[in-house]
């Protein structure tokens, strides 16, 4: 255990990691209000003059954003690996951390669900007038051509579930200490995410409903098209770890970096078994008529 002590200014020793003060989180707060402002600015449509108040605000905030993530993190990666003070007990608190952050992605989809699960079982509740005006009472609603199950959205399951054999592939690698391996099963787990974005925005791009065209609409989107942030997310996630791994940054011993990365990315894998069954399956067969 004596290289997992650190000392501090009074000599006396403990089993933390203490950061230097950092400029980043005061930086990613500004960045962050300023981004959520510049949204609601240019939701509302707000300019002063001919200023675009909501679009100016709105980039700047996401590149501010951008920039704190890339130098906090890169700041991270310097502590872990060149000075290398991330102990047994900081990961503790890395791993805690990242289970929270899941746990919190979870509940987002949790409401995108439950949005989508309201609409499609009571779609023919009488109370809500609006809403039986609009599907007609039933679900899918009169008009709307849901995309086919077994068409695309098929083969993209395909491709995660592929994706998720590649990613297991790389972890027991690196437990094996196989850095050849490793890099090449991560490479394809990345090629693969890249393929899926391809994929939806081509099943996007010939839907035959707009995000604006009601209930079915806006529940299709939000629910699958959050989930391709979250693809993009995780696939920008693990090119980092390929391009970290290429220079020799992770160890059969030290390698939470890229478990994280794995962790988000089985989460991602299990969100798409949920939305393919439940959206594009279930929902699209009539799941008033299921009820």
């Amino acid at each position: 255990m004596a290289d997992h002590i650190e000392y501090t200014t009074t000599g006396k020793t403990h089993p933390y990691h203490l950061v230097r003060p950092s400029i980043w989180p005061l930086a990613g707060s500004l960045a962050a209000g300023l981004l959520a402002l510049g949204t609601v600015f240019f939701m509302h449509d707000v300019k002063w003059g001919d200023f675009n108040v909501g679009m100016k605000g709105t980039i700047l905030g996401l590149l501010g954003v951008l920039a704190v993530m890339f130098f906090w993190w890169k700041d991270v990666i310097f502590e872990s690996v060149t000075e290398n003070v991330h102990n047994g007990v900081t990961e503790i608190g890395l791993r805690f951390g990242m289970a929270l952050f899941i746990a919190s992605e979870v509940m987002f989809f949790v409401a995108f669900f439950w949005a989508f699960f309201d609409a499609s079982l009571f779609a023919d509740q009488l109370q809500m007038f609006l809403r039986v005006e609009y599907t007609g009472g039933t679900w899918p609603p009169v008009g709307v051509e849901p995309i086919p199950a077994f068409d695309l959205p098929l083969l993209m399951t395909m491709i995660l579930l592929l994706s998720g054999c590649t990613i297991t592939w790389a972890h027991h690698a690196i437990l094996e200490n196989d850095q050849a391996n490793f890099i090449k099963a991560l490479g394809m787990t990345v090629a693969l995410g890249f393929i899926f974005l391809c994929f939806q925005v081509y099943e996007y791009g010939h839907a035959t409903f707009g995000f604006t065209e009601g209930i079915f609409a806006s529940t299709f989107y939000m629910a699958t098209g959050f989930h391709g942030l979250h693809v993009f997310i995780g696939t920008a996630f693990l090119a980092v770890c390929w391009l970290r791994a290429k220079k020799g940054h992770f160890t059969k011993d030290k390698h939470f970096g890229f478990e994280a990365a794995a962790w988000y990315w089985h989460f991602v894998d299990v969100v798409w078994l949920f939305l393919f069954v439940a959206v594009y399956w279930w929902g699209s067969m009539g799941a008033t008529a299921a009820h």
